[in-house]
């Protein structure tokens, strides 16, 4: 009679005690990127309460419009993800592949979104860029752009990381490398990591470009 029970990578002994091990060091990871942002977001804080005027008036010159498309952009394809990750702990590999897809897709129309938003805010002077003529005439409204800067591009970073995970997975899950539903943990992990990149941006929204 053959062994029913799924298979685990050493040194574990079974599947609880992996998934277990699995989800703790995910956590830990998302941990320290909470720090890495909550650091950006505190010096952000600091800045709006010493300076609000000023940061008020830089908040006012960036395109609000095209951020609240991009969260609603990323909040569907988070909505995507998490479907994905249902399917796949139902044993449906074609089903999570295609939310997987259109997750993807969602993500690179964000990053096509940011960078036209980016080439408006440098044509316009708002970037703070060398040699490039700024419209600020203070220094607490270029720092504000260069939190902005540092904020969103590291935000794009992480998110086409995401990117590349979903697509990894896919060409996994077509070549049927990964195993479901016993090891939809994967996909569980990789989810972990592309909501908090959709939570992260759901409070940049707000902090650089809502600031009144």
């Amino acid at each position: 009679m053959s062994d029913a029970r799924p298979s685990v990578a050493e040194p574990f002994t079974d599947p609880l005690q992996q998934h277990r091990a699995a989800m703790m060091g995910m956590y830990v990871f998302l941990g320290s990127e909470i720090m890495l942002f909550g650091g950006l977001f505190c010096i952000a804080a600091a800045v709006r309460l010493a300076h609000a005027p000023e940061i008020v008036r830089a908040s006012h010159a960036l395109h609000s419009g095209i951020g609240g498309i991009n969260t609603a952009i990323l909040l569907t394809s988070s909505l995507f993800v998490a479907l994905g990750v249902e399917s796949a702990k139902e044993g449906r590999a074609k089903i999570a592949s295609g939310w997987l897809v259109g997750a993807a897709a969602l993500g690179l129309v964000f990053l096509v979104m940011k960078a036209y938003e980016y080439w408006m805010e440098f044509t316009e002077g708002l970037l703070p860029i060398e040699g490039v003529h700024s419209r600020y005439v203070d220094d607490v409204q270029h720092l504000f752009m260069n939190l902005y800067l540092i904020a969103t591009s590291l935000h794009a970073v992480h998110l086409s990381i995401g990117i590349v995970l979903l697509i990894a997975l896919l060409f996994r899950l077509t070549l049927g490398s990964i195993k479901l539903p016993e090891r939809a943990i994967v996909l569980v992990t990789v989810g972990l990591y592309w909501h908090l990149v959709d939570v992260i941006w759901v409070f940049l929204y707000p902090v650089f470009y809502l600031a009144r």
